[in-house]
C-alpha cells in the first residue's frame, strides 16, 4: 500500500510540473456567436512536421468540436507560431551536516565537521505555442491564446503534452463557454 501511494504521489507530482502554462486573452466586443467558419492564414513552422501535423490538427479537432467549419475564406482567420527557447537550471546536493558533532565550540563532538556540495547545470527546452484569432472581415485581433511548458525527451511524451496543452489552451474557447458548461 506504501508503495502505491508513493507511486500515485511521483505520478501527481511530474503531471503538475509537466502541466503547460496557459494564457488566453479577447477582445470583449467580439461577436464570437456570429463566427461559424475559420481558415489558417499562417500554419505554425519551427519543429518537427509531424509535431506541427499534430498541432493543426488538434487546433481543428477542438474548433470543430466547437461548431466552427474549416472553409477557405473563414470568418476567423488563425495565425499559430512556436517559438522553442533553451533554459538553464542549477541543482545542488549537499552532503554532511558540517557541525561536526553535538556541543558548541569543541564540546562533545568536537566542533566544525566537513560537508561538501555538488552543483550540477541541467538545461532543458521550453516550448510556446501561439495562437491568434482575427476577424477576417474587420482585420482586427479577436482571441489570442499561449500555451508553453518543457519539452519532453520522447515522442509519446510530446504528444501527450501537446494534447495537455491544446484542451487546456481551449478549454475556454470561445470566451465564457466554461461557465454554460
Amino acid at each position: 500500500m506504501k508503495a502505491f501511494a508513493l507511486a500515485f504521489a511521483a505520478t501527481a507530482l511530474v503531471a503538475c510540473a509537466s502541466s503547460p502554462t496557459v494564457k488566453t486573452d479577447h477582445d470583449p466586443n467580439a461577436n464570437f456567436a456570429s463566427f461559424k467558419t475559420y481558415s489558417w492564414a499562417q500554419k505554425p513552422q519551427g519543429a518537427s512536421p509531424l509535431v506541427l501535423q499534430r498541432i493543426v490538427d488538434g487546433i481543428d479537432t477542438r474548433l470543430r468540436a466547437r461548431g466552427l467549419t474549416e472553409a477557405p475564406n473563414g470568418d476567423i482567420a488563425l495565425v499559430a507560431n512556436i517559438a522553442n527557447s533553451q533554459r538553464q537550471t542549477l541543482d545542488t546536493f549537499y552532503t554532511g551536516t558540517g557541525m561536526g558533532g553535538w556541543g558548541w565550540r569543541g564540546g562533545w563532538g568536537g566542533g566544525m565537521g566537513m560537508a561538501s556540495s555538488t552543483t550540477t547545470v541541467r538545461t532543458y527546452d521550453v516550448g510556446t505555442l501561439v495562437v491568434d484569432m482575427f476577424d477576417a472581415r474587420t482585420k482586427q485581433a479577436v482571441w489570442r491564446g499561449s500555451a508553453s511548458g518543457t519539452v519532453p525527451s520522447s515522442t509519446a511524451q510530446v504528444n501527450a503534452a501537446v494534447e495537455a496543452g491544446l484542451d487546456k489552451l481551449f478549454a475556454d474557447f470561445p470566451p465564457g463557454s466554461a461557465a454554460a458548461r
